[in-house]
Formats: structure tokens, sequence, C-alpha cells
């Protein structure tokens, strides 16, 4: 039994679990909203939660360990990754393998059960959550992958309260994929000799210190834009264009602190995005109560 529950605790450390507060808040902001579009009420139902959370746990499980799985020789040489559990033997290949296998079948079998469209979707999105890894080899647009596999979170709760894609949720996950490639630009510069020792395709590694800065303020000012029209779009009222204001005094925040002092990256990366993600749900949350009664 003891070897299972290590097992299972070098998975967690694997596939970082608690990250994934960074998709969940736009996954139900865009589930809210629908369903208070669609129904004029924010509850969308016992059923969808349940099934919500499922989706959005195992895609991410598959997200994490097949970049994990795919980065094994890229990781073992690196000082920054080279102790995680896939590269130092507590997770075998065969264990990564069937753990990858296990959540790619959860998230098909749960999007079947959600609705035809989500199901549909099911097995492209699984594609583009494993994009990254491959892209990082190739091209430096991986950090835009990156950012539209947490990008179709807010796409993928639209389409399970409305089994539609509304050009509102587009917006909204225009953004969260500006948001993230823009903080995974920042977290990069800790890897930028190293993928240019090792011939991978990163904007730090390309373009240098300064121009990856300025890259990633532009992106997060797209982010802001993109929400904007996310809020006009979806007919939002003042409290969700506070979220918006609050959301970009945090990036403005997170740019402060890495040009300050690089070595608390972590605190920005993953602090501060943590808090983003639930401020903005609990403004979209107010504003739908609020501005709609519902």
């Amino acid at each position: 039994m003891k070897k299972y529950l290590d097992i299972l605790k070098s998975i967690n450390e694997l596939i970082v679990f608690k990250h994934s507060i960074f998709a969940l808040p736009f996954i139900f902001i865009a589930m809210i909203v629908s369903s208070s579009l669609l129904h004029h009420t924010m509850w969308f139902g016992w059923k969808l939660l349940i099934l919500g959370l499922l989706a959005a746990v195992s895609a991410r499980s598959f997200a994490m360990a097949f970049n994990r799985w795919a980065d094994k020789d890229i990781d073992k040489f690196n000082p920054r990754t080279k102790e995680r559990p896939s590269v130092d033997g507590r997770v075998g290949e065969a264990n990564m393998l069937g753990f990858i296998a296990i959540n790619a079948l959860i998230f098909i079998v749960v999007a079947y059960f959600i609705n035809t469209l989500a199901f549909y979707l099911s097995i492209p999105i699984l594609i583009v959550l494993g994009g990254y890894s491959v892209f990082k080899r190739f091209s430096e647009t991986a950090h835009l992958v990156l950012g539209l596999s947490l990008g179709l979170a807010p796409i993928a709760g639209a389409v399970a309260v409305s089994e539609s894609i509304p050009i509102w949720a587009v917006m909204l996950c225009i953004g969260v994929m500006y948001w993230v490639a823009g903080f995974d630009l920042l977290y990069s510069l800790q890897d930028m000799e190293y993928d240019r020792a090792h011939n991978l395709f990163s904007i730090p590694s390309k373009y240098g210190k300064e121009a990856t800065f300025f890259i990633s303020k532009l992106f997060h000012a797209q982010t802001i834009l993109f929400w904007i029209l996310f809020a006009y779009l979806a007919n939002l009222g003042i409290f969700a264009y506070l979220g918006i204001i609050i959301s970009a005094i945090i990036l403005y925040k997170e740019h402060r602190i890495v040009a300050k002092d690089f070595s608390k990256i972590d605190k920005a990366f993953f602090t501060l995005n943590g808090y983003l993600g639930i401020i903005f749900f609990i403004f979209i949350w107010m504003d739908r109560f609020f501005m709609n009664g519902v």
C-alpha cells in the first residue's frame, strides 16, 4: 500500500495539482455567464458542476503528465528540473503512460456525458493540450500554445452550459491565452541559457531578456483588451470592469516584482496569478448577482 501511496504522492508532485487554480476560475466564469444569459440564473446544476470539475482536473492532469513524459530528455540535464519525479525515477514510464491514458479517457467520457459538442471537441482539445511539449522543440510560439491550452477553459465552460461557442467566450479565451503566455515568458527567463545551449525554442532564448519583458507586457496589454471585449460582448456590468481593472493592477505589480528582483519569479508566477483568477471570478460573480439579480 505504501508503494502505491508514494507513487500517488510523486504524481501529485509531478502535475502540481494546486496549480489547477489558474484554469478553474475561468471555466466557472464561462459557466455562470452562459447560464445567466441563457437561463437567467447563475446556477447551472449539480450535474454540470461535477462533470465540469472532472473534465478540468482530468484535462490538466493529462496535459501536465504528457508534458513531463515528453520532456524527460530535456529535463534531466536542467538543474531546475532534474529532480522531477519523471526524471529521477520515482514515477516510471509505464506509470506515467498509464496515468496519461487514464486521464485522457476520463476527459473523453466526461465530455460525452456533458453534451454532443463537448464530446466532439474532446479529442481536438487533448491534442492542443499536448501540443506545448511539441512546439517548444521547433517554434517560440510554444508560449502561445501553452496559453491556448488554458484559454480553452472558458470555451469548455461555455460549451458545457450552452452547447455552443459564443463570441464572448472566444474573447475570454484569447485574453486567457495572452495572460498565460505573458507570465510564461517571464517564467521561461529562468531557462534562457539552458534553452540556447540545447537548441530549444523560446522567446527568451531567441530574443533575450529585454525583448522578453517587452513582449510579456504587450501580451498582458492584449489580455486586458480582450477581457474588456469579453465583458462588452457578454453585456456585463460595472463589477466585471472593476475586476478587469484590478486584474490589470495585479499584472502591473507582477512586472514590477520581476523587473526589480528576478529571484522572486515564483511569487509573481504562482501567487499573483493565482490570486488574479480567483479575484476575477469573484467580480464576475458579483456582477451577475448584483447587476442582474441572478
